[in-house]
């Protein structure tokens, strides 16, 4: 499912200032890790665990039972697109849905430190990553792959 989100039109006055990510911050992770950066967002009143970010990604993507669960069928604009990932798997979508959430557009991701630093009012805020459910969806990602043929 392809995911727009929206957030609200009010400007805020936030603090310029740097963004900066130090070693203390990866404090408390599992070293070394090639683990994906994924963060739980509150959408409406439901909370969704496992959202990959991904900067480089072209296309938001939402599973169908994450909108069960939320009650969110109804809300589904129906629009089918053809997505193709790296492996030459494709896959369509049944629709589109715009979600409202909080988001900060001048977020800054850190892979490696598993974390994103933000501006606000305050001064820099952070979201810490997940790295526990980021190893879990590798591993399901794995295992399901494993046992189908590939090609070089």
């Amino acid at each position: 499912m392809k995911v727009s989100i929206t957030h609200s039109k009010r400007l805020l006055e936030v603090t310029e200032d740097d963004i900066t990510f130090t070693e203390e911050d990866a404090d408390e992770l599992l070293l070394p890790h090639k683990d994906a950066l994924v963060i739980s967002l509150n959408v409406l009143d439901y909370k969704i665990k496992r959202v990959l970010v991904d900067p480089g990604n072209s296309a938001n993507i939402i599973q169908l039972r994450v909108l069960e669960q939320a009650k969110l069928i109804g809300s589904i604009i129906p629009a089918t697109k053809l997505l193709a990932g790296f492996n030459l798997a494709s896959i369509t979508t049944r629709g589109e849905i715009l979600l409202p959430a909080n988001a900060e557009m001048k977020v800054v991701p850190s892979t490696y430190h598993q974390l994103l630093k933000f501006p606000a009012p305050e001064g820099v805020k952070q979201i810490r990553g997940n790295q526990p459910v980021a190893r879990e969806m590798n591993a399901i990602s794995v295992s399901s792959s494993e046992g189908k043929g590939h090609e070089a």
